[in-house]
């Protein structure tokens, strides 16, 4: 039979978040694979786990990957981490599951620190529906093109960011989504760990001149319902009251249907529209 991989969430910062599961299964397993043996070391030397580590990274994710799938198969155990938090979650362990599957290998998870999800609850901003972004791509193409499907965006996003980052990103922020209430998180569960709620303006304004220090995960308030309602009020205005009409009425809506929509997108009642109609005939 096969073995089992298990992604065991390990601590983002304080050690005591550490369970007494994944510590159970890190000394259990055949093998660990690690995201960078020489950070993990001093964890699994902090809980005396003496498992064999291997290196699994994003450089190595497809070669490493096969060998590790055969080794799961022979019947081996494998325990996943990741530098800090929930493997899988915006790093290489996402690859290594989907093989897993493939090959119907069992994958179970030990749940646990999660660096987006602690941002999240402590940020003060609507945690109900949410965006994860993790790192923005380094291409500037890229990067523009997920800022600006972020404008329209609802849900509060999370962003992770690296300190010398830190500034062109809130520029960024602020000339392509706008000027939003932000939640700057750092030194997420240690002894300096801070909370900062702000607005992408302040945060790019103190961080010009303070530097930066510290990973940091950015949560941004979602753009408001009312705010998207009237933006395309605004849109719809700019047709003529006939474009508007036209618009529904090609698509197969009778009048009174048309009607009743293009009141409802200029919002004003469907008397008010029927009015409009009759004065310009």
């Amino acid at each position: 039979m096969s073995g089992t991989l298990f992604l065991c969430a390990t601590p983002i910062g304080n050690l005591e978040d550490m369970t007494f599961r994944a510590v159970r299964i890190l000394k259990e397993a055949d093998l660990i694979a690690a995201e960078d043996t020489r950070n993990s070391i001093k964890l699994l030397n902090h809980f005396e786990i003496k498992t064999p580590m291997t290196s699994y990274h994003e450089y190595n994710k497809f070669t490493k990957g096969q060998k590790l799938i055969r080794l799961l198969k022979d019947g081996k155990n494998i325990a996943l981490i990741t530098d800090a938090g929930t493997p899988g979650i915006s790093d290489p362990g996402e690859e290594l599951v989907r093989m897993c599957h493939e090959e119907g290998i069992s994958v179970t998870a030990l749940p646990g620190p999660s660096a987006c999800i602690t941002a999240l609850t402590v940020s003060g901003l609507s945690t109900r529906r949410f965006a994860f972004e993790a790192f923005l791509p380094t291409d500037k193409k890229e990067r523009r093109q997920i800022l600006e499907e972020i404008t329209g965006e609802t849900r509060t996003a999370v962003f992770y960011e690296a300190p010398h980052r830190l500034v062109k990103t809130l520029e960024e922020f602020l000339k392509i989504v706008g000027n939003r209430r932000l939640t700057v998180c750092r030194e997420l569960t240690k002894r300096h760990e801070t909370l900062w709620q702000t607005t992408v303006e302040e945060a790019l304004g103190y961080y010009r001149e303070h530097e930066p220090k510290g990973e940091c995960v950015l949560v941004m308030e979602g753009k408001s319902r009312q705010a998207l309602r009237e933006e395309e009020q605004a849109g719809w205005m700019e047709l003529s009251l006939e474009e508007h009409m036209e618009h529904y009425l090609s698509r197969g809506m009778d009048k009174k249907e048309a009607m009743k929509r293009t009141a409802k997108d200029r919002g004003v009642g469907k008397r008010e529209i029927y009015r409009q109609l009759l004065e310009r005939e």
